[in-house]
Parts: structure tokens; C-alpha cells; sequence
């Protein structure tokens, strides 16, 4: 095997890694709620967290291999995600649970960006395409495969056990780091913007802890006091950038409209997305009495419905433009999530199964088309400034998701029956699923559009 298959696999293996445990961890929330009495809005931090030490850690991850080595970095990410794992099926508290999570989430954040270029820089031309063809596979076939697998060991053993199914993976990535990947030093970057990087993780840690207290019902001071101290670092960090020469996240860029509208379908799709399978993964399991695995298996047909979109928007970015293709996958993820509106008892199971593929074709298309746009105005340094944003923004798109739709939820149970709450909950997330219609005149034309694409 050349080389450069050698740094592809150790990337891709480390890329399969997290997001199985993205997707896998889902299917066990349930569980873990029961068992340690917590409620499910506070259960979401058990991937938010995940989520939250990948944002901390993706912007530096650059830095901190020029410091001190590519190898040695990806190694000692794997290294410690292996012992994080480890803790965390271990773990008989939420909070050491929820703080070892972040641990492991800062390891993952480690290996993906690095890997990624590493990996990229080796293949050119039609060779990266092919690359980027087995990264699409891998980010299709983790989150078909992972909840099912993880609803199996849910069933069969503890919530445990789906934490520590990782440890065999990881520690073979951690070995084919060490062996494969050349021990070579580059030229230290310049140092990155740790004050932004922390403001901008305060942020987002503030305004996720206060939907998770004021959906459980927590007095609303607290969650005001989140609030207010969310927005505070917001406008630190705002005046921060104002002040630097190399922001962390460079705001001016997402006046761009391209790259600020692609943002937004993030939030409207995959992010919406991730709540409202979180929460029907409570109701299928607390209130449908669908075993884990079975309630995880519907995935496969949201990734079988993701994989035949994103096809079709490869083929036919240019001819439709992007506009259209947004347009399109907007009103199928919403028409799939408002199917669950009809979900009442197990006898629903065709609605159910409908519900999962439309937003499996919306999600494919929408991301797909997303991913092509944001970067699609930008050049040199302004590139890698876009890709930190979009990086980024995919990450806080999950977590804010979750954590709103849980929050939502939560409220509607004080005046509602769990049934009613669930219908209202998805059908408001079908409506705000379609906010970003509004705005699709932001695009150019076409032509003028896919001008750079086509050059």
C-alpha cells in the first residue's frame, strides 16, 4: 500500500469513528435518561458535549500539529479518545459521563481536520474526487449502520457497552498513526486566536445550557442568566474581531450570500434533522415500546434516501443551480418530518418509514448542495477562513438543534398529553424547516452562480 492510501485509511477510520459515535450514542439516550434520572433535556448533553469539544478543539487542531508533528498529534487524538471512551462506559454519574464526553470530543476534533488535509494534499485532480467519494460513503454508511448496532447492544446489554464498542477502532487507529504516518515537523503556524476561540465556546456552551434548563424545568431565572451571559460573549466576541488580524471565525465572510445562505440550511436541515430524531427516538422507545434497535434501524432508509439525493445533486448541480436544489430539498425533509404528525401507535409503521426517507432525500440534497455551495466565492486564505466557519457551523448546527427541539418538547408537555406534545413539537419543527425559502432570492442566477464552479 502507498503512502498515501496509508494516510487515507488511518483518516477515514478515524472519520467512520466519530461519527458512529455521533449516531450510535443517540439510539442509547433513552437509556441513559432512565437509569440516570435525568430528563431528556438534560440527556442531550451527552452529545452535546461531544459536539461542543469538537468545536474547541477543530481551529487549533492546525496549530497544534506544526507545534508538535502530525504524528504525534494523531496518535495521542486517538490515543485519548481510546481513554475517554473507556471513562465514559465506565461512567455511573451524568456529569463524569457528560465531562468525558467533551474529553473524547476534543480527541475527535483532533484527528478529522488534520487527517482530512493530510489526506487531501495527496490526492489531486480526478484522485481527490475519488477520496472524496469514500469520505461520502463513510459519512453515509456510520449513521445507517451505528444506531441499529447500538440499539442491538442497548437491548441486549447497557448503554454501557455502546461507549466502549468504540475502544477496538480507536486503538487500531491510534497504532496505524504511529506506524504509518511519516515523523515529519512543519513550520509552526502563527499562534491562533485562543481568546476568540474561548468567547466563541462560551457562546455557544451558555445558549445550549440555557435551552436545556429552561425545557427542564428549571425556574426561569437560570435560564435568563444563560441566556444574558450567551449574548454577552456574543457581543465580546464580536468586538474581539473587530480588533484582530486573524479572528478565530472571521464574521465578515458570512455577508457572502452563498456561504451565509448555505449556513442557514444547515441549521434548517441536518440540524433540525438531529432533534427531531432525538426526540422520536424518546417516543418511539417511552411511548411506542419500539425496542432500541428497531427504532434505530430507520435510519438505513434515511441514509439510503440521503445517498440516491446526494447522487442526484452531483449530476445536476449545474443545470438546476443551487436555488432550486435548496428549494426542493427544504420542502421534502418538512414534508418527512410533518408525515410524524400522523405517528400515534406501532400501526403507523408506514408513515414512519415514509417520514424517514423524505427527510433522508431532503437531507442528502440539501447538505450535498450545501457543501458545494458555501466555499464557492472564496480563494487562498479566505478559502481555509470559509472552511473554519462552515466546520464549525455544521457542529453548533447538531447541537442547537437538539437542544431546541428537546427544549420545545419539554415546554408543550406542561399543557399537553406526550402524544400531542410530540405532533406539535415536529410539526413546528416542519415550519421552521422552511424558513429559509425567504430567503433563496439571495442567489444569483444560474449562470452567474456556477460561474466559478464551471470555470
Amino acid at each position: 500500500m502507498t503512502y498515501r492510501y496509508k494516510v487515507a485509511v488511518v483518516f477515514l477510520l478515524g472519520f467512520f469513528i466519530d461519527c458512529v459515535n455521533i449516531f450510535m450514542s443517540a439510539v442509547a439516550m433513552p437509556s441513559i435518561a432512565a437509569q440516570l434520572q435525568v430528563s431528556s433535556a438534560a440527556v442531550a448533553w451527552v452529545a452535546n458535549a461531544y459536539i461542543l469539544g469538537l468545536t474547541l478543539v477543530i481551529p487549533i487542531s492546525t496549530w497544534l500539529a506544526g507545534r508538535f508533528g502530525n504524528r504525534q498529534i494523531l496518535c495521542a487524538s486517538m490515543l485519548l479518545f481510546s481513554l475517554a471512551a473507556l471513562l465514559c462506559g465506565l461512567a455511573d454519574g451524568f456529569l463524569s459521563l457528560v465531562f468525558w464526553r467533551l474529553v473524547q470530543g476534543m480527541a475527535g476534533g483532533l484527528l478529522i481536520p488534520l487527517g482530512q488535509a493530510l489526506t487531501f494534499n495527496l490526492f489531486q485532480g480526478a484522485q481527490r474526487a475519488r477520496i472524496s467519494t469514500l469520505v461520502m460513503a463513510v459519512a453515509l454508511l456510520a449513521p445507517a449502520l451505528s444506531p441499529a448496532l447500538g440499539g442491538a447492544i442497548v437491548d441486549h446489554s447497557s448503554w454501557h457497552w455502546v461507549f466502549l464498542a468504540s475502544l477496538p477502532l480507536s486503538l487500531l487507529a491510534a497504532l496505524l498513526s504511529w506506524c504509518w504516518i511519516k515523523a515529519e515537523r512543519n513550520t509552526p503556524p502563527p499562534r491562533p486566536d485562543l481568546r476568540g476561540l474561548l468567547l466563541l465556546s462560551a457562546t455557544l456552551g451558555s445558549l445550549l445550557l440555557c435551552m436545556s434548563l429552561y425545557g427542564s424545568g428549571y425556574p426561569p431565572y437560570q435560564a435568563l442568566l444563560c441566556l444574558a451571559t450567551g449574548l454577552l460573549f456574543a457581543v465580546l466576541y464580536r468586538r474581539h474581531c473587530r480588533g484582530c488580524e486573524q479572528p478565530i471565525v472571521d464574521l465578515q465572510l458570512l455577508k457572502n450570500p452563498r456561504l451565509g445562505l448555505s449556513v442557514g440550511i444547515y441549521y434548517a436541515i441536518p440540524g433540525i434533522f438531529t432533534g427531531v430524531n432525538l426526540l422520536s427516538l424518546f417516543f418511539l422507545q417511552d411511548s411506542l415500546h419500539l425496542s432500541a434497535q428497531h427504532s434505530g434501524m430507520f435510519m438505513l432508509l434515511y441514509a439510503a434516501g440521503a445517498l440516491l439525493a446526494m447522487l442526484a445533486c452531483g449530476r445536476y448541480y449545474n443545470r438546476l443551480g443551487a436555488a432550486r436544489l435548496f428549494a426542493i430539498a427544504l420542502v421534502l425533509h418538512s414534508l418527512g418530518i410533518a408525515a410524524l404528525c400522523g405517528v400515534d401507535s406501532t400501526s403507523d409503521l408506514p408513515l414512519i418509514l415514509l417520514a424517514y426517507t423524505l427527510m433522508g432525500l431532503g437531507g442528502g440534497a440539501g447538505a450535498n448542495t450545501a457543501q458545494t455551495t458555501a466555499l464557492l466565492d472564496f480563494a487562498g486564505t479566505d478559502t481555509h477562513k470559509a472552511s473554519v466557519i462552515w466546520n464549525i457551523n455544521r457542529q453548533m448546527a447538531f447541537s442547537l438543534g437538539a437542544a431546541l427541539l428537546l427544549m420545545i418538547y419539554n415546554l408543550l408537555l406542561r399543557f399537553l398529553e406526550v402524544i400531542p406534545a410530540y405532533h406539535l413539537s415536529v410539526l413546528l419543527a416542519a415550519l421552521a424547516g422552511l424558513m429559509p425559502l425567504l430567503s433563496l432570492n439571495r442567489l444569483n442566477p444560474p449562470k452567474d452562480s456556477h460561474a466559478p464552479l464551471d470555470h
